[in-house]
């Protein structure tokens, strides 16, 4: 083999790992989506983790960007059997609503929506819903964990693009988020948040979406 050839080769594989090396460190950056301090005409917390979600909506309430949080009642499997056992649990949205209300924001400024919801994609269906025919609201501001800012904001945005409803979506990403987006790969949490959100990703672009 030529000097020439060995050159080329070895041209080649540098390329293809620093390719592969732009990639993995984009890849944690591409999840989370910024819009900035854009004034809304609510702001919509995604149910999941709740310290960091709550402490971001209302820092972006106190911004002044939004007067109305709007939240859709989380589904909790089969906690109505236990209630029918004289459990009683405390949903993750009534702990949602109840620490923004002891932060000092008006419960008459929460919206709760009825849902049950468990996906990201009933969340989008059911603010649509409210959101139908409602001329008072046409942005709205996503809070979420950072990571799952990328994937909320096309689940919302083709859930209102479906019904031709025109309502701009969007993300505020908490800051307060367990998330390195530029060195996720450097430990275990990182590893696993990173490859199931394009897991997800790929999932509803391939199916969920059509389902809508």
């Amino acid at each position: 083999m030529s000097c020439k050839s060995t050159g080329t080769i070895f041209l080649s594989v540098l390329i293809l790992f620093a390719a592969e090396a732009f990639l993995v460190v984009r890849a944690g950056k591409w999840l989370v989506r910024h819009d900035g301090d854009i004034h809304g005409d609510a702001i919509v917390i995604l149910m999941g983790s709740i310290a960091d979600r709550v402490l971001q909506a209302e820092h972006v309430y106190r911004q002044g960007l939004a007067d109305k949080i709007i939240i859709v009642k989380e589904g909790m499997g089969a906690y109505k059997a236990l209630e029918s056992k004289g459990v009683s649990l405390i949903s993750t949205t009534k702990q949602v609503s109840d620490a923004l209300v002891t932060l000092g924001i008006s419960s008459g400024n929460i919206v709760i929506l009825p849902g049950d919801a468990v996906s990201t994609q009933m969340e989008a269906v059911k603010v649509r819903e409210y959101c139908f025919c409602r001329a008072d609201i046409d942005t709205l501001l996503l809070v979420t964990s950072a990571y799952h800012t990328r994937r909320a904001s096309m689940i919302f945005e083709s859930a209102f693009r479906k019904k031709g409803i025109p309502v701009t979506i969007l993300c505020s990403p908490s800051s307060f988020t367990k998330f390195n987006p530029a060195g996720w790969w450097k430990d275990k949490e990182g590893i696993q948040q990173v490859l199931l959100e394009y897991m997800k990703i790929a999932n509803f672009l391939l199916f969920d979406r059509r389902k809508m």
